[in-house]
């Protein structure tokens, strides 16, 4: 296992308490390099959205346990927000939530000489994805392929 993954594994398991302490969801944590500084980042959500007083809470209280832990060698910036918008889906649980709803693929090459498409998400198991299009197409994905899927959202 990689030094990235272990940090958000340990990272994950101190916050699982404070989540179901909450009644929060912890989305995802990610541990990345950016512009020469580390940032370990916790997306958190609950229903009807996080506030930035949610994200204060958690932030303090994991910054807290991440203090007394000290298990991440390097300098991070701590970051706690909610996933936005454009939320991805990673988990099994974001998929289910999102069956029937508006959703934006981005597939590392080509199918059918396109790398994005919108559609409703209509089915997916640990290796698919399908969704029909406004045009009523079924098309069908290899999760492998895909670099990115999230909610779609109009303005």
């Amino acid at each position: 296992m990689s030094k990235r993954e272990t940090y958000e594994q340990k990272t994950e398991a101190l916050l699982i308490p404070l989540m179901e302490r909450n009644q929060f969801e912890l989305v995802d944590v990610e541990y990345v390099k950016e512009g020469g500084s580390w940032y370990l980042r916790a997306y958190i959500d609950k229903p009807g959205g996080i506030t930035i007083d949610d994200c204060e809470l958690i932030s303090r209280e994991l910054s807290d346990l991440l203090d007394s832990e000290d298990f991440i060698e390097d300098a991070y910036i701590l970051e706690v927000s909610s996933p936005g918008l454009g939320r991805q889906l990673k988990k099994e649980r974001d998929f289910e939530r999102s069956l029937g709803k508006k959703v934006e693929i981005r597939t590392f090459r080509a199918v059918n000489r396109q790398k994005e498409f919108t559609g409703t998400l209509k089915e997916y198991d640990k290796d698919t994805v399908t969704i029909e299009t406004d045009h009523n197409e079924t098309v069908h994905f290899t999760r492998t392929d895909i670099a990115l899927i999230r909610l779609a959202f109009d303005f």
